[in-house]
């Protein structure tokens, strides 16, 4: 695939490296400057599709006339959301938490159209991460990988030893489930 002619709401480098793959560069990345921290009582999947379609919305106003393409990534362990971890406490309370259990990896993603229109999709992946063991945990967070990630880790790195079943978008869990944003932007206009 080929094509250019889109804005890329986001400042993440595995979002970059996802749409490469496909063969998709975007014209320019513009980070959404936006406040993501949850409206009470709101629920992981639901919150990743409102921070999507609101830095698709904030973007596009900066860029009107062009497709804009946000996405957000959020761990929810039951009604609970994750944080991205920025400290090594924080990653550890969320790894200690997930060690032998079922998760949800939710990503939003939404499109908006030259048109104004704007179309989104929610990505939802379940995962169980094994035992952790006091040596595996530390070692992790020895890494610094965790740092800045939806639920302390990232499967594309250390983390995806911890990972024995997954059912779902792997890429969605990376951070841009690569099938249905290639579909929004082929509906949005952009030539793959």
């Amino acid at each position: 695939m080929s094509g250019d002619g889109f804005i890329l709401a986001s400042a993440s480098p595995r979002r970059l490296q996802l749409l490469a793959q496909i063969g998709l560069a975007p014209d320019c990345v513009e980070p959404a400057d936006i406040n993501e921290d949850p409206i009470p009582g709101e629920l992981p999947g639901p919150h990743a599709r409102r921070l999507a379609t609101e830095k698709a919305a904030i973007v596009s106003q900066r860029f009107a006339g062009r497709v804009v393409l946000a996405a957000d990534t959020v761990v929810g362990v039951g009604r609970r959301i994750l944080p991205k971890t920025m400290d090594r406490g924080e990653a550890e309370d969320c790894l200690r938490l997930m060690s032998g259990r079922a998760h949800r990896v939710f990503t939003g993603v939404c499109v908006v159209d030259a048109n104004g229109v704007s179309r989104s999709k929610l990505s939802e992946t379940r995962l169980k991460v094994k035992r952790l063991s006091d040596a595996e945990l530390n070692a992790y967070l020895d890494s610094g990988e965790w740092h800045g990630k939806a639920g302390g880790y990232g499967i594309q790195g250390r983390a995806g030893a911890f990972i024995p079943f997954l059912s779902g978008s792997y890429t969605g869990v990376v951070g841009l489930p690569v099938y249905e944003t290639a579909q929004m932007l082929k509906t949005a206009g952009v030539s793959l």
